[in-house]
């Protein structure tokens, strides 16, 4: 027995300065594989006969009807799931219920069903030819084909985002603190507004970031509902497979700069929004 070594066990940082080098290769370069060349392709592309093709394609109505129409979506089906994402994470986290795995796999169905699968649901449930479909389009309100249903679509897609970046938030901070202010006297409304929402803030804006930039570049479930109706219910990444299917490369790639460029964004806000959590919570610890 006394003729076994002992086990040595190495942390992480000892490889040799090569080994290092070439991990760090090789993600650089997977990166600038997957991520940077194709976004210079892009751009290359959308310019590649000058900056006034491009400019004069984005003019056209078609390419003005889908920035519009992806803007609006995103500007309603945001807004209505970080409520929804509110509400889901404060009763899965504040409450304590039977079915509560239940519902949080609920919460991440969207993450595993196909978005065309999600199309296809609401096609059967709000279309034509259903009960309730044939009397919302005898009444004038249709679906499917419709913003509605686009609507409909994006926020099933896009509504784990927000509950999934709360939910580990709040269950870090647990309830002492609204129960402390519940005993103090504060109603309901004012213990969310002064104690919960400032703790979750940079969580919610994250969820609302990511779930804003998913919800603009959405394309199975849409393709599916919307029925692909140019100028009408032809979102920008719709509108970018007809004109790249139609071999008006000039436009469809510089529509899709326009989606690069307001994904970019997000990313940025999003960047810049960790910046300053990280700098608040290191001022927080040296006081």
């Amino acid at each position: 027995m006394s003729d076994i070594a002992p086990i040595r066990f190495r942390a992480p940082t000892e490889e040799t300065p090569l080994a290092r080098r070439a991990m760090i290769g090789l993600a650089v370069a997977g990166i600038a594989v997957l991520v940077l060349a194709p976004l210079l392709v892009v751009f290359a592309e959308a310019l590649s006969r000058g900056i006034g093709a491009a400019l004069a394609s984005l003019a056209s109505r078609d390419a003005l009807s889908a920035i519009r129409l992806t803007l609006l979506i995103a500007a309603i089906s945001v807004p209505l799931n970080a409520a929804f994402g509110i509400a889901a994470a404060w009763f899965i986290t504040k409450f304590d219920f039977r079915g509560k795995a239940f519902l949080i796999t609920l919460i991440d169905l969207p993450f595993s069903v196909s978005p065309v699968v999600a199309g296809l649901c609401i096609v059967l449930m709000f279309g034509a030819n259903s009960v309730l479909g044939g009397w919302l389009v005898a009444s004038g309100f249709p679906i499917v084909f419709a913003l509605p249903g686009i609507i409909l679509a994006t926020m099933f897609v896009t509504f784990p985002f927000v509950a999934r970046e709360l939910i580990p938030v709040m269950i870090e901070q647990g309830r002492a603190e609204e129960e402390a202010a519940l005993t103090l006297g504060a109603s309901g409304w004012r213990t969310f507004w002064t104690v919960t929402l400032p703790n979750i803030r940079w969580a919610l804006l994250y969820g609302v970031l990511l779930c804003n930039a998913r919800a603009m570049g959405e394309f199975g479930a849409v393709a599916v509902v919307s029925g692909k109706i140019r100028g009408q219910t032809a979102t920008m990444p719709i509108t970018i497979e007809m004109l790249y299917n139609e071999y008006l490369s000039v436009a469809a790639f510089s529509l899709a700069a326009v989606l690069t460029l307001l994904a970019l964004l997000t990313l940025l806000l999003k960047t810049a929004l960790e910046i300053r959590h990280a700098d608040q919570l290191s001022t927080t610890h040296r006081h």
